[in-house]
């Protein structure tokens, strides 16, 4: 299952970045894509994927999902076949595609990102865990990882995944040399409105700097 949001004056000339929410776990698909219109209501479209195990349902009639025990084999497909659909509605840039892993779900974004370096631009973990490595393959290659521009915005006070954690990924995608930026938030496990804004920043930072990066190569 997969939802959509647009901007509120989507322009169908403007080639638009995608952002793909991975949720975190016992919500759904739905609960992740309302951070969209917080992330930005007019800069982005955004598409959420419902996990692939459902866990039962919650006051509202809703099913509740966890990626735990995904396969990413499966969970890859999904997302490439759900990028295709969204490409062939709207007008999205083809390089201009984000993962943003919300809680439990980062740990999903990074494994299929890290797989698809080549084909998206970046990945935002907010309040979240870096994935343990597979036992039958790398979690991810340095040439990849170093194409891909990650984004992790924490909690200071989450319990469920302690600032600690988000630290040592910083550092291992530092030393790794990625594009890394670290921004922490005065609260818990919550997805903060700020972080979100601050996502919406990043990548309309990243946007102007291939347009200035094309001006210096002309």
């Amino acid at each position: 299952v997969v939802r959509t949001y647009l901007p509120s004056q989507y322009e169908r000339n403007y080639a638009y970045p995608l952002v793909v929410f991975f949720h975190a776990n016992e919500p759904n698909e739905e609960a992740a894509l309302g951070f969209a219109p917080i992330l930005s209501d007019r800069n982005a479209i955004a598409i959420a994927l419902r996990a692939p195990r459902t866990l039962g349902l919650n006051h509202d009639g809703l099913p509740t999902c966890t990626w735990d025990d995904a396969s990413t084999d499966d969970v890859e497909e999904s997302v490439l076949d759900a990028i295709a659909h969204a490409r062939r509605q709207h007008h999205i840039h083809s390089e201009r595609i984000y993962f943003a892993g919300l809680g439990d779900g980062a740990r999903m974004a990074y494994r299929v990102g890290f797989r698809l370096a080549d084909r998206i631009a970046g990945i935002a973990a907010l309040n979240g865990p870096f994935p343990t490595a597979d036992a039958d393959r790398p979690l991810f290659r340095l040439p990849q990882a170093r194409k891909l521009k990650i984004f992790i915005g924490h909690g200071i006070e989450n319990a469920h995944c302690p600032l600690a954690q988000a630290d040592r990924t910083f550092r291992l995608m530092y030393a790794a040399g990625t594009n890394v930026r670290f921004h922490q938030y005065p609260t818990n496990r919550d997805i903060a409105d700020d972080m979100l804004r601050d996502v919406n920043r990043w990548i309309i930072g990243n946007l102007n700097a291939e347009t200035d990066q094309l001006i210096l190569t002309r």
